[in-house]
């Protein structure tokens, strides 16, 4: 396994500085934000450290040379938008986009390109599914001409009133990925699995990770520590909004020996990428590399 971090915390460095900070702090591995060069529509959006808009080979060739100079392998490209929203334009201007991040990964040698399916927060389940199916086989046939990897994290996207009832991202749960699955049965398709977004969920993330051991293509590092406090005052129908505290791994609830036996278990080998929303940690560029380390001190004795 590899050892990295999501390039979304530190979007004040470029994607040299980054590197550089990486390898220096023993990070071996960096996911690259490729958000368009447009206004953030939430925390740890609108991120970019590729910018996929007019790639070209001589961009490539630039990106590639920066992370064989600092012994990084890029392990994903990330853009994390909601393609099945209920704005008909706003859909088709964040799958065009996702292309062009499919499209780049190619042209970077690098296999997986990570993101969400989206949601229409309003809608059932199962009319979410149908959209599903009617939306995205063309993506996942797009991505396999590309030799590339989709990996779908399993965030539910709600925590605040803005995604409420729904959430924006209808892959969240053990059900919904059965069914993701039948009906795009394609290699290329598959998880970036986060452990955190099944805690609150009352969800076992171990036997997840036996059951869709081979689905799974890239891994966030992200921990989450429940308020039980705010779960009592609000309760588990409020749907995680108000009790549901990201934190830096090592300091919520996921118990990373277990996670870290299940990973081995089903032999998954690849990356392991620290994702960085712990709102104690954030404040300042210090505070947030702080967080890293920290969170590295705890995951890297389970990572040789």
């Amino acid at each position: 396994m590899k050892l990295g971090i999501v390039s979304a915390a530190l979007p004040q460095l470029s994607l040299a500085e980054l590197a550089m900070w990486s390898a220096a702090n023993g990070f071996e591995a960096l996911e690259l934000m490729c958000w368009p060069l447009s206004k953030a529509e939430r925390r740890y959006a609108g991120v970019t450290h590729v910018d996929v808009v007019g790639f070209t080979a001589a961009k490539a060739a630039e990106v590639k040379a920066i992370a064989a100079q600092h012994h990084q392998l890029i392990t994903g490209l990330g853009y994390y938008p909601n393609p099945l929203s209920a704005d008909l334009a706003q859909r088709e201007y964040v799958i065009a986009h996702l292309k062009q991040v499919i499209v780049a990964a190619e042209m970077l040698d690098v296999p997986v390109v990570n993101t969400f399916i989206g949601r229409d927060q309003y809608k059932t389940v199962e009319a979410n599914l149908e959209e599903f199916a009617r939306v995205w086989p063309p993506i996942i046939k797009f991505a396999a001409v590309h030799h590339v990897k989709i990996a779908i994290e399993n965030c539910p996207m709600i925590f605040s009133d803005n995604e409420w009832p729904g959430g924006h991202n209808l892959a969240y749960a053990p059900s919904i990925w059965r069914r993701m699955f039948e009906i795009i049965p394609d290699e290329n398709f598959g998880l970036n699995f986060d452990p955190s977004h099944l805690v609150w969920q009352m969800i076992d993330y171990a036997r997840a990770i036996r059951e869709f051991g081979s689905r799974i293509f890239h891994v966030h590092a992200k921990d989450l520590q429940i308020d039980r406090e705010q779960l009592y005052q609000r309760g588990i129908l409020s749907a995680g909004m108000g009790w549901e505290v990201p934190r830096l791994p090592g300091l919520g609830d996921v118990e990373w020996n277990q996670f870290f036996s299940a990973l081995y278990a089903t032999e998954y080998d690849y990356a392991v990428c620290i994702e960085h929303e712990d709102r104690g940690f954030e404040k300042t560029e210090e505070l947030v590399k702080r967080g890293f380390l920290m969170a590295r001190d705890v995951l890297r004795p389970f990572i040789h």
